[in-house]
């Protein structure tokens, strides 16, 4: 590291970490008896919220902290997915092995989408129509490629018995909410790190003002390829573990661009560029389309004539969130802060 870049480092303003470290700790203590006390029902949302979660902390880390809008997280979650999948079922390896083979894959496919980008000098949104290119080019490879079975997919094979290292226990068991809570609770505190350090820094220096960072002697190029690496890690982990719960994983549930947005939308509810936003805005994502569609299946007194609408669900569910993005512009918990540094 050159003196310049220390000088930077040490300017920079740090974030409270051991704060963070310690709500952490706190909040996994306090969600960890949740599936002991919820419906199998409410439970799989649960799980649920945590896969949006893993999704939005790696969306985050790139797009938030790195200022590298993407709009193709699919690819790294696809990734992720597509490893585990095929070694379990083509190999019979265990999923664990699988999720960390899948984090190197899409850690290495996010470096070379990184390098490529910023060599030819892409930004704003361009950037994000490379990423969401990338993403639908391994959509059609993996429709059209025998090696992963085309467009059919993968469907996990059942085994007779529970087992915690082929990741797979009976319907409704908690150990699945358990490891999720885990892996996002790892996942929080990369980027807990991430942001506390020298290399967070400088990618937020280089987020700000590129060229100033540059000027400073920052090399913009290597620490925006490290957040980038570190985001489609964290990406893949949810692709992995997302298999292992839903038993199942296709070209176009894996790489559409429908899984992009499910990265995308929780950050931007809860908070881009913050540690607490993206966990935030799936807490609030994961049980607001349930609750809409519930709600219109089963309406209150007098709004009976919208029982059976069909896709009512839906634009209810768009709407809130509009109205969400505008009441809030910085996200739930970009306001709450602002709001607390007012104080």
């Amino acid at each position: 590291m050159t003196m310049t870049e220390s000088r930077v480092a040490t300017a920079l303003p740090t974030l409270p970490w051991n704060r963070h470290f310690a709500v952490l700790v706190l909040l996994a203590a306090v969600l960890a008896p949740l599936p002991l006390l919820l419906p199998p029902a409410q439970e799989a949302v649960a799980v649920r919220v945590l896969i949006f979660a893993l999704l939005a902390v790696g969306w985050n880390v790139m797009s938030g902290f790195g200022g590298m809008f993407s709009f193709g997280h699919a690819a790294y979650f696809g990734l992720g997915a597509y490893v585990t999948a095929w070694l379990l079922v083509e190999k019979g390896v265990s999923p664990w092995i699988g999720m960390a083979l899948g984090t190197a894959v899409a850690a290495l496919f996010a470096v070379v989408i990184g390098f490529l980008a910023l060599r030819y000098r892409l930004k704003h949104a361009y950037f994000a129509l490379a990423t969401f290119s990338f993403a639908e080019m391994l959509r059609l490879v993996a429709t059209n490629s025998d090696f992963v079975n085309r467009a059919v997919g993968y469907n996990v094979p059942l085994i007779p018995e529970p087992s915690w290292w082929m990741m797979q226990f009976e319907p409704g068991s908690p150990n699945y909410f358990w490891i999720a809570l885990a892996l996002t609770v790892l996942a929080v505190a990369a980027s807990i790190l991430f942001v506390k350090s020298r290399a967070g820094q400088f990618a937020q220096a280089a987020r700000d003002d590129e060229d100033a960072a540059a000027a400073l002697g920052i090399p913009v190029v290597r620490y925006k390829l490290l957040a980038m690496a570190l985001s489609g890690a964290i990406t893949s982990v949810a692709g992995a573990f997302y298999v292992q719960y839903y038993m199942f994983i296709d070209p176009d549930l894996a790489f559409g661009s429908g899984m992009s947005m499910q990265a995308i939308l929780p950050a931007a509810i809860g908070g881009v560029a913050t540690i607490w936003g993206p966990v935030i805005g799936a807490a609030i994502l994961g049980p607001l389309s349930d609750v809409t569609a519930t709600m219109l299946r089963n309406p209150p007194a007098g709004l009976e004539f919208l029982q059976g609408r069909g896709g009512l669900d839906v634009m209810v569910y768009a709407v809130l969130l509009i109205v969400i993005v505008l009441a809030l512009p910085q996200g739930v918990y970009g306001a709450l802060r602002e709001r607390w540094l007012r104080r």
